[in-house]
């Protein structure tokens, strides 16, 4: 239909009625942004349209607008080369464009510019046109309102995004006019009202693939961007982290030590939970430092480690701010700094579990903080893989021992998971007795940790540990409840192509198991039968739909239930099969 509405359309673009020129632009516009790319071959048809309108005298101010933010959308929704024959006959009129006296006019304008810009030189992938003769339409006009100062809020913001994307897609072709374009950056970024904006201009620049020269601003701009961490607004703090980590990843053989000083000094104090991204983003700056200027970190370690410990300890902790957490320790006992080594770290992590007093306590810290810990120490242990087996050692004794508080016992059976998912520790002889015997201790935690850490331990060596927990499961009705824990871990951890030969036995064994009385365990069985159907759901999804027609009610309602657990966040193959069953 597409051809068709473009033939329609295409008298019409030359019409004088300025209502069926706006009426075609906005059809055009969401016809673009609901099919991107579908105007691909009939960019010829329209650009004379678009530039008529662009340059036409008596078109109104809302015309023009209109025509320019369909363009926009264009430019973004399409493939830069078919621009590319058009460029010459566009980009005049848009120029002229973002010299208009109607701020809401030079507005649109730019942000056309910096999507031509994007269009003329796409840095991503390799294309034959050459940009160069269009720098000069494009750079003069935009120089022009970046240096204004009397204009429109939003037409400052716009200019400055604009030269960013010029001197990130273009700035080896401005030779002399770069580096005083720069230091107008440098003003912008005094100045409150365009700092954030100019924050996000320097990032895109910091990050071009030209390797753009940014030493003649760094020395004043550093200082002034480490000061914006203390301010109020948020945006500006995240932004600022983000330009800070680009420039140390791209520029650091031009910081000098004292100017990382400055910034790091600042950093401590932006570690919280009372704001978690912020956090994250900080504790991801603070890896780049570790891997770029390992002795700058040594001098900061320690009001910035007081901080992410307490993260680590905090309840509210998940997520991406723990992956940032867990790289950062990675990085930092890489520096070798003594201060910081493995014993030193480990002590830290682990210490508020270890003095948490005698056998009979309940756990002192936070669920969370425990699985928090252990993922942490788990880390160190793979980034250094000498200390790992003394430590995954250490951790089996404190589960044996009849001296441990459950607390201790937890984190033991948390960190065994942890290793256990990706390293096979067959070594460890007397791990699945110790495992089985704390099944039976008085602490719910404790047996839930002890559940959790057979099934991760049995994911690193299934074909040892996979038939064992089967064969419990049918024998042992007491300890049934907390082995299908084990067996739901395994299911949700292991790769398809590992688990496939022990299907059939799994299957049959949760058949067996989904008419139980408890309804507990039936919730278990149906969470498994729902992810063992994942791992192939061409043969698996039709054979539990055979089972709704079949056996008792209690049967009935375990299959309904696995279905639910077959519904998962991400797309999966199963999704198109799903169709057919639900509804």
């Amino acid at each position: 239909q597409v051809p068709n509405i473009i033939k329609a359309l295409h008298k019409q673009l030359k019409e004088k009625s300025i209502k069926s020129r706006q009426g075609c632009f906005s059809l055009l516009t969401e016809l673009a942004s609901v099919l991107p790319g579908c105007l691909a071959d009939h960019i010829p048809a329209l650009i004379p349209g678009i530039v008529f309108s662009l340059a036409d005298k008596s078109s109104s101010s809302n015309m023009r607008i209109d025509t320019l933010s369909f363009l926009h959308v264009l430019l973004c929704n399409h493939p830069p080369e078919v621009f590319h024959p058009h460029v010459k006959a566009l980009l005049p009129s848009v120029v002229t464009c973002i010299g208009d006296p109607f701020y809401k006019i030079t507005s649109e304008a730019l942000l056309v510019t910096q999507q031509l810009v994007k269009v003329i030189r796409p840095l991503d992938k390799p294309h034959t046109f050459d940009a160069k003769p269009y720098v000069k339409d494009l750079f003069p006009g935009t120089l022009k309102r970046l240096k204004a100062a009397d204009i429109d809020q939003e037409v400052k913001e716009r200019a400055i995004s604009c030269m960013g994307q010029i001197i990130y897609n273009l700035g080896d072709h401005l030779s002399t006019d770069l580096q005083p374009t720069l230091k107008i950056f440098l003003e912008r970024l005094k100045n409150e009202i365009t700092r954030l904006t100019t924050v996000k201009a320097l990032t895109l620049i910091a990050s071009s693939p030209l390797k753009i020269d940014l030493r003649p601003i760094l020395g004043e701009g550093l200082p002034i961007l480490a000061s914006f961490l203390r301010k109020n607004q948020r945006a500006l703090k995240l932004s600022t982290l983000n330009a800070l980590d680009i420039l140390v990843k791209n520029y650091s053989d031009s910081l000098k030590p004292a100017m990382i000083e400055a910034v790091l000094t600042e950093l401590p104090i932006l570690i919280t939970e009372n704001d978690m991204h912020v956090s994250q983003v900080t504790i991801m700056f603070l890896t780049t430092l570790a891997k770029v200027y390992p002795s700058c970190i040594s001098k900061i370690s320690g009001s910035v480690l007081a901080e992410i410990f307490q993260l680590v300890h905090s309840p509210l902790l998940q997520g991406g701010t723990l992956n940032a957490i867990i790289d950062f320790f990675q990085a930092l006992v890489l520096t070798k700094t003594a201060a910081m080594g493995y014993p030193e770290l480990m002590k830290q992590l682990t210490a508020p579990v270890y003095s948490s007093g005698a056998a009979g306590a309940s756990l002192t810290l936070h669920k969370q903080a425990y699985h928090s810990i252990a993922k942490c120490v788990a880390a160190l242990s793979s980034a250094c893989p000498k200390e790992a087996p003394v430590t995954v050692n250490q951790f089996v004794q404190d589960v044996k021992s009849a001296k441990s508080s459950p607390a201790v016992q937890v984190l033991a059976f948390l960190f065994l998971a942890e290793v256990g998912r990706t390293t096979n520790l067959s070594a460890q002889r007397e791990l699945r007795t110790v495992i089985l015997e704390a099944f039976a201790s008085p602490s719910e935690e404790v047996k839930s940790a002890a559940s959790y850490a057979l099934g991760n331990v049995s994911v690193g060596n299934l074909k040892e540990y996979l038939p064992f927990m089967l064969k419990e499961i049918g024998s042992q009705p007491k300890r049934q409840y907390l082995l299908l824990h084990s067996l739901k871990e395994v299911i949700s951890s292991s790769p398809a192509d590992s688990l496939t030969p022990y299907v059939e036995d799994i299957w049959a064994l949760l058949f067996k198991h989904c008419e139980c009385t408890e309804e507990g365990t039936r919730n278990v069985v149906a969470e498994c039968l729902g992810k063992l159907t994942l791992v192939n759901p061409a043969e698996l999804l039709p054979r539990l739909r055979k089972q709704l027609s079949a056996g008792s009610p209690l049967a009935r309602s375990t299959v309904v239930t696995a279905i639910k657990f077959t519904i998962t966040d991400q797309p999966q193959p199963i999704d198109a099969l799903l169709k057919g069953c639900i509804g």
